[in-house]
């Protein structure tokens, strides 16, 4: 199978002896009030001439999703844009203000059946641009035909404002705090800037919104192990959740613009360890916003979709 390569690549990763070093920072917690004491980041010419060219980047992927103990096919969707992003209201700018700041913005898709009855998941995440800063909103919605789920991440000085509503009793409606740390959600866009300035060693994380949701686990930071690779034909991040026996990797392009060539996520479902996995398909750039007509769908064809 095809993910078959990559899941050996991981193995690879983890049993190599090599030196990790410590992110120090890990599990300091830096949000929206210390921005001015955060890193400024440093984007080339490269990259300003690729996204800001006023398009998208639009990938989809083969998806291999574990559901049930059971592996299920479908489609996943990646969409790369930067755009303004209103600081106060937490939400997409309409107009310039000097409050603004630039993000690169992912919004995740994946879709599948289980059995009878199809799932749709879709998460949007916000990293910010000017600052070395966590991702400043999450945003992830999962349908399906018992219900649909919502939850968002927005972040707040040293914490997360969480809120979730779900159509499960025991989750219900509820509001609360999670700290500030890296997410699992900005990975894929943080890999997109460099990936040799992904954070390694021992730190905390906040596993994405789809595995929270998915697998009905407290929110919070969990110790893991990240690990960076250079392979022959790209990168190799993987990050090791130690508590929740499970990992995760992404595969890029080894040159700019570091497209994500594949990802897996290996823990138990059920009683059963089994790997989800993404494998690049197709990828266009493109201004879809614009493209919502009847005669724009065979672009559609253009993705595999």
């Amino acid at each position: 199978m095809k993910y078959v390569r990559l899941v050996a690549l991981i193995l690879v990763v983890q049993s190599c002896n090599t030196k990790v070093s410590i992110e120090k920072d890990g599990k300091t917690s830096i949000g929206e009030d210390l921005t001015a004491q955060l890193e400024d980041r440093e984007l080339s010419q490269e990259f300003k001439d690729y996204w800001y060219s006023g398009t998208a980047e639009i990938s989809s992927y083969e998806l291999s999703q574990a559901r049930y103990g059971e592996m299920r096919e479908g489609s996943a969707v990646m969409i790369f844009v930067t755009e303004p992003f209103d600081k106060n209201n937490q939400i997409k700018a309409d107009q310039n203000q000097p409050s603004n700041r630039p993000v690169l913005k992912l919004n995740a898709t994946r879709n599948f059946n289980t059995g009878i009855y199809p799932y749709r998941i879709m998460s949007s995440t916000f990293l910010p641009l000017d600052k070395k800063d966590n991702a400043v909103k999450i945003a992830t919605s999962i349908q399906e035909w018992c219900g649909h789920t919502y939850m968002q991440l927005n972040q707040g000085g040293a914490h997360y404002d969480v809120i979730l509503h779900s159509y499960f009793q025991s989750e219900g409606n509820k509001k609360f705090k999670v700290a500030n740390v890296f997410t699992e959600n900005q990975l894929a866009i943080q890999l997109r800037l460099n990936p040799k300035e992904m954070p390694v060693g021992e730190l905390q994380m906040i596993p994405s919104t789809e595995y929270l949701r998915l697998k009905h686990i407290p929110t919070k930071p969990y110790d893991v192990v990240a690990k960076l690779s250079e392979i022959t034909d790209g990168y190799l991040y993987s990050v090791q959740f130690i508590e929740l026996g499970r990992t995760i990797a992404f595969k890029t392009e080894k040159e700019f613009p570091f497209r994500i060539l594949s990802w897996m996520d290996r823990y138990k479902d059920g009683a059963t360890p089994m790997v989800s996995t993404g494998t690049l398909k197709k990828t266009i750039t493109t201004p879809y916003w614009r493209q919502n007509s009847n005669k724009d769908a065979v672009m559609r064809d253009s993705l595999g979709l």
